[in-house]
């Protein structure tokens, strides 16, 4: 039944209520509440319970927000302010689909409410429900037609479902409603002539789009972007001679704009040499060397030269170039010599050490690259990129809390430098935080940071809600469709990529190899202990655990602080919409009841959005093969093979999946058949040691596919396991691809078991490797430290099995 109507006294107090909301004094709103519903006669009065529980959702109370508005709503199920409170309660939660469902149960009882029209394109434009959005800002449009949000909001719906010429209309039917006259700069008008522009180009009408930028130049104030536009169209329409004349001038006005070049080289329609020949490279390394030589002898560029004596700077830089130049053809002892003699002569100008940093870290020695940035970031600690590089550097060291320590130079005081770079949303320090603890084996605290990216996609794309009405308040239209779209493809972006990637891959091992209950294995191993030794282990037991509860008190001494933080925060502001957070912990992450599971909640936006790269189909199969999911294993490797049929890992993935579907005897008939079907055209006829061996002789020259066929050797047949480690270890001069990244692939899969036990064949393919790259830390003679070369990868190593190619 409807609740009664309220009277005068109380239909004012609910009007309080309203503005109270809008004007965010919940905790008035709710003293207003009060005073209705301690009246019998209203107690039950469902839009004021409604508003009771949306104010109280507004405080952190969910719950107790959620039983308000339920209750409110069957007290009154025929009001459409229930119903639009649900809904905003909903939206809340981010039950976008639930929100639009209340909202149009509101409608049907008041069709014609602006504010529920409002909220609920705001809804569909968020959801992406373009015909919805269309219908919704129709409604609008004949409602307040008079309103400008009315007339961009429903053009911009056809826009967006690219139906340009109605767009276009409505756009040019509006703009001739605005009063601005030929010679005054109206900012919004400027706004809209140049989103009506950008319609056309995007609906290939270039000779109307410089017409229409050429009539109304003088009323734009973006001056910049008028010249951009007339340079691109008349390169659309072929004027190469005028286009050529316009991207000069943009040149003139910014050197260092890389688009103004590539539109002039289009309108020059240069002929000639678009690489560099080994000729050319030959012959540049023959000037520069000569310079140099010339240089420190007479201080000219030429010993025939007669003038003007060069500065001493001018040999710096031609070394500083030739150290770059040996660098970049991976002569590293050649560089390192020409970088020395520089910083030798000039010991304090940081581009020499954060050169040779690089140089190190080129050859495979990331400490060594750590310490050499590590001193380019002394001798100028305020320069903050150097400060971040170099964490960068130390994180690719795995020296973690070294590199907090960096942070924290440029971090808010007060708070820990890993807390405040995640409330900066700083992606490139959490991604390569998250590989360093992966490579560190400390999974749970690996998968903290990929957690935390993910939550700050989820937060980025969740924000784009309040652009919807502010783009159409300001007039920001260009800007607030080019957000539409980058919202639409956020997660191809690479730091989503990284931290998806490094979380599969850690739920893989760890369905693999599940994390043991430490207590219950040592209550195993002591029972073959002697007492000395048993006193040794329970000695060192107590140690680490008067640590770790240290550690744990520490960190619960942080969170506490923090929230009384956030507490005081909500208080003062009393905006909380909605409560904490599930607080990310690491012991908790490493060990989930299914590791699969999560991984395909990191995969499913990488197949949505980046299946044009072979690594998702392949680590789509990775999670399915270990699922036992056949169709959806042939899915994954028919999109791979469709991007790139001869790549090592694919390779793998393969021979893995038709071994599986042959030892699978109960799969459904139809199952059975369309597999056999498909992985015949793949295969056609072929066994897999026929399949194996032609790989290996199509591939013979390189490095990668010998390894990876190597290993499908040794999984096919054990007793090959010669044979194979053979094969991986190839070190002729045919193989083209002979680098430190290839070399320390293979090393690594001597080691993780990929080819069983074969301790020696790895310590001589280590020796091999070591006479040609010297500098590269993993090739490096074991020593009787901890860190020796084979403990540390041994410890370091995460690629086992199907894992073991590199994404």
């Amino acid at each position: 039944m409807p609740s009664v109507p309220l009277p005068p006294k109380e239909s004012n107090l609910f009007k309080r209520i309203l503005k109270c909301y809008e004007q965010k004094q919940y905790k008035n709103g709710l003293k207003f509440c009060k005073m209705i519903l301690s009246n019998p006669k209203f107690a039950e009065h469902g839009e004021t319970l409604a508003m009771k529980g949306l104010t109280l959702n507004c405080l952190g109370k969910k719950e107790e927000a959620y039983e308000f508005v339920r209750k409110g709503l069957r007290n009154d199920v025929k009001s459409h302010v229930c119903w639009h409170v649900y809904g905003l309660l909903q939206r809340s939660d981010k039950k976008y689909d639930e929100a639009i469902k209340c909202y149009r149960n509101a409608l049907k009882l008041d069709k014609d409410n602006l504010q529920i029209l409002r909220d609920l394109s705001l809804l569909q434009i968020q959801m992406r429900d373009l015909e919805g959005y269309r219908e919704t800002r129709y409604q609008l449009l004949q409602l307040r037609p008079t309103q400008r949000a009315s007339w961009i909001g429903y053009a911009i719906a056809y826009h967006l479902l690219k139906d340009y010429d109605m767009a276009l209309k409505l756009l040019e039917e509006f703009r001739k409603t605005q009063q601005v006259p030929p010679n005054k700069i109206d900012y919004e008008y400027s706004e809209l002539i140049l989103y009506q522009n950008q319609v056309m180009r995007e609906a290939d009408l270039f000779q109307e789009s410089l017409e229409h930028i050429e009539t109304y130049e003088k009323q734009i104030c973006d001056k910049l972007i008028v010249e951009e536009i007339k340079g691109e169209m008349l390169l659309k329409l072929g004027r190469l001679k005028e286009a050529g004349e316009v991207y000069k001038e943009l040149i003139e006005r910014n050197a260092e704009n890389w688009y103004y070049y590539e539109g002039l080289e289009k309108a020059l329609q240069p002929s000639g040499l678009r690489t560099i020949s080994s000729p050319m490279v030959s012959t540049i390394q023959e000037l520069v060397t000569g310079y140099e030589a010339s240089l420190k002898t007479c201080d000219l560029f030429s010993t025939c030269e007669n003038g003007e004596k060069e500065p001493p700077t001018t040999l710096l830089w031609v070394r500083y170039f030739l150290a770059q130049h040996f660098d970049k053809l991976g002569q590293c002892s050649l560089a390192l010599d020409y970088i020395n003699a520089a910083i030798a002569s000039t010991p304090t100008l940081i581009e020499l050490f954060y050169l040779k940093a690089k140089i190190y870290k080129h050859v495979g020695n990331i400490k060594e690259a750590a310490k050499w940035m590590d001193e380019a970031q002394s001798l100028d600690t305020a320069d903050r990129f150097i400060n971040s590089k170099c964490a960068k550097y130390m994180l690719r060291a795995n020296m973690v809390k070294d590199a907090e320590e960096m942070c924290s130079k440029f971090t808010r005081e007060g708070t820990s430098a890993m807390e405040n770079l995640n409330e900066m949303q700083c992606m490139w320090f959490q991604t390569e935080c998250a590989a360093a603890y992966q490579r560190l084996g400390k999974y749970g605290d690996a998968l903290k940071k990929c957690h935390e990216v993910e939550r700050h996609f989820f937060e980025i794309t969740d924000d784009q809600f309040d652009f919807h009405t502010y783009c159409m308040r300001k007039m920001t239209l260009r800007a607030y469709v080019d957000l539409l779209r980058l919202e639409d493809v956020l997660r191809r972006h690479a730091f989503y990529f990284k931290a998806a990637r490094s979380a599969i891959e850690i739920y893989l091992k760890l369905h693999d190899n599940p994390l043991t209950n430490e207590s219950k294995e040592q209550e195993v191993n002591s029972e073959n202990l002697s007492a000395k030794e048993l006193k040794k282990m329970l000695s060192k037991q107590r140690r680490a655990q008067k640590k770790a509860k240290l550690e744990e008190e520490r960190k619960h001494a942080e969170r506490e602080r923090q929230q009384k933080n956030q507490k005081k925060k909500r208080d003062e502001e009393e905006e909380e919409t909605s409560g904490p957070r599930e607080e990310l912990v690491p012991e908790k992450l490493e060990r989930v009841e299914n590791p699969l599971e999560e991984a395909i909640k990191f995969l499913i936006p990488l197949k949505n959005l980046i299946g044009d790269e072979i690594e998702t189909h392949l680590l789509a199969f990775e999670i399915y093969f270990r699922k036992g999911k056949f169709l959806l294993m042939l899915q994954s490797v028919k999109r791979a093979f469709a991007i790139n049929s001869n790549n090592p890992w694919l390779h793998e993935c393969l021979i893995k999946f038709s071994k599986a579907v042959s030892d699978q005897s109960n799969l459904p008939e139809i199952v059975s058949k369309v597999l056999t079907q498909e992985m015949q055209k793949i295969f056609v006829n072929k066994n897999l040691e026929s399949f194996n061996e032609e790989f290996l002789k199509h591939n013979a020259t390189s490095i990668q596919h010998q390894l990876s066929g190597a290993k499908m050797m040794y999984f096919l047949d054990k007793s090959r396991q010669e044979k194979a480690i053979a094969v991986a270890t190839r070190l002729d001069k045919n193989m083209r691809d002979k680098n430190v990244k290839t070399l320390t692939k293979v090393f690594e899969a001597l080691l993780d078991g990929s080819f069983g036990s074969c301790h020696a064949q790895c310590e001589e393919y280590q020796a091999a490797c070591h006479k040609l790259f010297p500098f590269t830390s993993a090739f490096m003679p074991a020593t009787n430290e901890d860190n020796s070369s084979i403990a540390s990868m041994n410890h370091t190593a995460i690629n086992h099995d199907l894992l073991s190619n590199e994404i």
